[in-house]
């Protein structure tokens, strides 16, 4: 899937996490986002990997990770306990951390939970779980509709997919920001639609939100007045829905204690669309770690 790299599933954590894991150096563990999988990363990794030994996963419940049932099983605390528990099974104690999204949410709170194991975090197109859902704006509501969606009870959203899955996930693709299906690569796109066809995939992306409205809400509430010390980046689409929304940077002054920020010519899914600049922006941060 990721041209260099070795495909492994690890059973960690009461789970079964995909993953691929290729170059040397300084762990550097990648995280995708919805409706993604760790395709996401085709064109990012194998650059990376040149100085970092990169590993690429799939979060549960997406991909090829194992799709637990419940709606307590996805919050991003377990997500997150989840990739510690692979990353210590490659044997990395430490490791930088990069996330997009889902995998970015995930990310802040590994780094929140774990934050002994974290040497740099780089969070891109999200403002906080928290702050969106507290003070939730006429815009966003608009804009993030799947957020409401996805977390209405089963199987409401489950069945509206299901008659076009395709559609539906592609529609959130080009949705949220400056992008066309042409901009993203056809194997990675591919991938995605094999993910995102099997009703499985269906019913955990969904649990994954309803988790958010709950227990992501509370986990978050109780850790309001905690900061991430590590050094870490923001990085957002410059054409994006959070960057029309919001001041991105601000909404991460008092969650990141370190941290630089810098925006990306175009939207929501950047890293598909264009790598280049997200590569730039990644090596310069990463390589002064």
């Amino acid at each position: 899937m990721i041209d260099g790299f070795t495909s492994a599933t690890a059973k960690v954590n009461g789970q079964t996490i995909a993953y691929e894991k290729g170059g040397n150096g300084p762990p550097l563990l990648l995280l995708h986002g919805f409706p993604q999988t760790r395709a996401m990363w085709h064109a990012i990794a194998p650059v990376l990997a040149r100085t970092f030994t990169v590993v690429a996963a799939d979060l549960r419940g997406y991909g090829d990770s194992s799709k637990p049932v419940g709606v307590a099983q996805y919050s991003f605390r377990a997500m997150a306990a989840d990739q510690a528990a692979l990353m210590t099974e490659l044997g990395f104690d430490r490791f930088h951390l990069v996330g997009h999204d889902r995998g970015a949410r995930t990310s802040h709170r590994l780094a929140l939970d774990h934050a002994e194991r974290i040497n740099s975090l780089t969070l891109m197109d999200i403002v906080p779980t928290y702050l969106l859902l507290d003070d939730l704006r006429k815009e966003v509501a608009a804009g993030y509709y799947h957020w409401f969606f996805l977390a209405q009870p089963e199987p409401f959203p489950e069945t509206l997919i299901a008659a076009d899955p395709d559609f539906y996930y592609e529609s959130c693709l080009l949705g949220w920001g400056a992008a066309k299906l042409a901009d993203f690569d056809a194997a990675a796109l591919a991938a995605y639609r094999t993910s995102w066809q099997r009703p499985e995939t269906i019913r955990a992306m969904c649990d994954d939100y309803r988790a958010s409205l709950t227990l992501d809400f509370d986990h978050d509430a109780q850790d309001l007045g905690r900061q991430v010390t590590c050094p870490a980046l923001v990085l957002y689409g410059a054409d994006g829905a959070m960057a029309r929304a919001y001041d991105v940077a601000a909404t991460w002054k008092d969650r990141l204690s370190n941290m630089t920020a810098k925006g990306i010519p175009g939207g929501h899914f950047f890293p598909d669309t264009n790598p280049a600049d997200t590569l730039d922006a990644l090596q310069s941060f990463l390589n002064a770690r």
